[in-house]
């Protein structure tokens, strides 16, 4: 039965896409897109982006390009193709955001319908834009795969950028939950990892190729082998000794496990601040080595009220602290001055003292969640932002690593939605030892968001090849070595710590080296491997 299931896909998919018509073939590129989803975490189903985009590559074959059409025809032809396929990408990998709305559902909930369907419209236009952009460069056989490739990765890259960008779900996270396949990230970044998921993952629509047998396989065949190489790769790198950190500190991560609709309220503000003290105190456990300095991390705005009008919090802290160690925690912080005050969602390292020593404020805020965007005009509509201030926050002016006191090592802050970006890890020329990401996913309970954020977390840190810890209010908290490798970690609603000693950072990587040059580089090497062969016939011809 096997042996005829097989084949019989092979012919009956890709006739479906050829052949299929009108909203047909509409439904049919959403539900490619909502397949090709399922490899992202938690599901990671790796063969999904196999189907999905030979699927699409399919169904563009299926479209009518005569000779006489006229560009622009094409273009919206193939757009809408890639439309419908990014909106079913986005739909069934997004959907969750609509649980911020329920948090507070009383003021939020209406806006839920919005957000879970304006988002994938929106987004969905950059892989219609990548998927009508490759359709003008539509030729027979791999170059076909390679244009789409090319210019999905680039609108990736795009929507990565434009408008501040957002590049949560990029293409490249389909392999995200491979930690072998994910270390290629090291050289290439996140949008050449996302080429490469492409290319390979589309090659085998070509198996159906009206050529001959061996003309069909071979591309197919050429995935298969590059697949194993990188995946070859990614072992050996996986299995390399992790270097040891150049000045030793145990890490203690604090997981409070803070319900979000509980945070806010008056009367829980002092449980809260107690829990925290309380899983500071806790005796020393984990791979935490006895004798060293510690660095105690609460996660994002850990902190239920302003820590700097709180009488008496930084002494209960200074209090709660072990010697030689401090504390880093995510606040909310005010600045007073002749008008309105202003708030920043913030980032304090307080010493035993409890002396704030440094502090960072957040850069790349959340639209619509920390900021509104056109306030004036939305404001009128009846939108608000959904942070919990009196005014939406201010974005921080600099970005740049945090100290500590004594012999602690330097880190680049990354507060919560910070860590999508793969250009905000940078290590180049900043000589930070790690990577802190402290967030609060409890706004998005028990769904797809968190294990998503958290691998995008963990891909910085491959990329960097440093090491990452994450403090989370309520998961995936986790201390992430410069591999990816979560060595101590509390899931979604544990309440507790995580204790081990900080890892070592690898050798810079070709990636924080040279950024997405190297994916540049991988668009030049396309461009000669496409229209090579056509000069060279040319010449030939003359």
């Amino acid at each position: 039965m096997l042996k005829t299931l097989a084949p019989t896909l092979l012919l009956v998919l890709p006739n479906s896409c050829l052949l299929a018509w009108g909203w047909r073939r509409a439904l049919i590129a959403l539900l490619a897109g909502a397949v090709t989803s399922l490899a992202l975490p938690p599901a990671g189903v790796l063969m999904a982006p196999v189907i999905g985009f030979s699927c699409l590559v399919w169904l563009m074959d299926g479209t009518v390009s005569r000779p006489e059409a006229r560009r622009r025809a094409v273009f919206f032809s193939r757009f809408r193709l890639g439309w419908f396929f990014g909106f079913g990408y986005f739909l069934a990998s997004l959907w969750w955001i609509g649980s911020a709305f329920l948090v507070e559902a009383e003021q939020f909930a209406w806006m839920m319908p919005f957000a879970v369907l304006l988002m994938p419209v929106g987004l969905a236009l950059f892989t219609g834009l990548g998927a009508g952009i490759a359709g003008l460069f539509w030729r027979d056989g791999w170059r076909r795969i390679l244009s789409l490739a090319v210019f999905l990765s680039a609108s990736d890259w795009l929507r990565g950028h434009i408008l501040t960008g957002f590049p949560w779900n990029s293409f490249g996270y389909l392999v995200a939950d491979n930690l072998a396949l994910s270390q290629t990230a090291s050289v290439v970044g996140l949008y050449g990892l996302g080429f490469l998921v492409v290319l390979l993952a589309a090659l085998p629509a070509t198996l159906i190729d009206s050529t001959t047998r061996r003309q069909a396989i071979l591309p197919t065949a050429i995935a298969c082998v590059a697949v194993a190489v990188l995946w070859g790769a990614g072992q050996v790198r996986l299995t390399a000794p992790v270097p040891t950190a150049a000045a030793e500190v145990n890490i203690r991560i604090v997981q409070p496990s803070i319900p979000q609709e509980e945070k806010w309220r008056p009367e829980n503000r002092q449980m809260i601040f107690q829990t925290l003290l309380d899983l500071t105190r806790a005796p020393l456990g984990g791979a935490s080595v006895v004798g060293l300095p510690q660095i105690v991390i609460w996660p994002e705005s850990a902190l239920p009220f302003l820590l700097t009008r709180e009488p008496g919090a930084l002494y209960q802290i200074a209090q709660a602290l072990p010697e030689h160690a401090v504390l880093v925690t995510g606040a909310i912080r005010v600045e007073a001055g002749d008008g309105p005050a202003s708030f920043f969602n913030s980032i304090y390292v307080i010493d035993t003292d409890g002396t704030i020593i440094d502090l960072y404020d957040k850069v790349r805020l959340v639209p619509f969640g920390e900021y509104l965007p056109l306030e004036p005009l939305l404001t009128r509509i009846g939108l608000t932002a959904l942070v919990n201030a009196p005014s939406a926050f201010q974005p921080g002016l600099t970005r740049r690593p945090l100290t500590t006191a004594g012999d602690f090592p330097s880190f680049i802050p990354l507060v919560c939605y910070e860590t999508i970006f793969p250009g905000l890890s940078r290590r180049t020329g900043l000589g930070a030892e790690w990577l802190l990401n402290v967030t609060n996913d409890a706004w998005f309970g028990r769904t797809l968001g968190p294990y998503q954020h958290f691998a995008k977390a963990r891909m910085r840190a491959i990329e960097q090849g440093l090491p990452m810890v994450r403090a989370a209010n309520t998961g995936i908290s986790a201390i992430i070595d410069s591999k990816g490798t979560a060595v101590g970690r509390l899931n979604l609603f544990q309440s507790g710590v995580v204790d081990g000693v900080l890892p070592g950072a690898a050798p810079t990587t070709p990636y924080a080296r040279l950024g997405d040059i190297v994916y540049g580089i991988l668009l030049f090497l396309s461009a000669l491997a496409f229209f090579g062969p056509r000069y060279n016939r040319r010449s030939r011809k003359n």
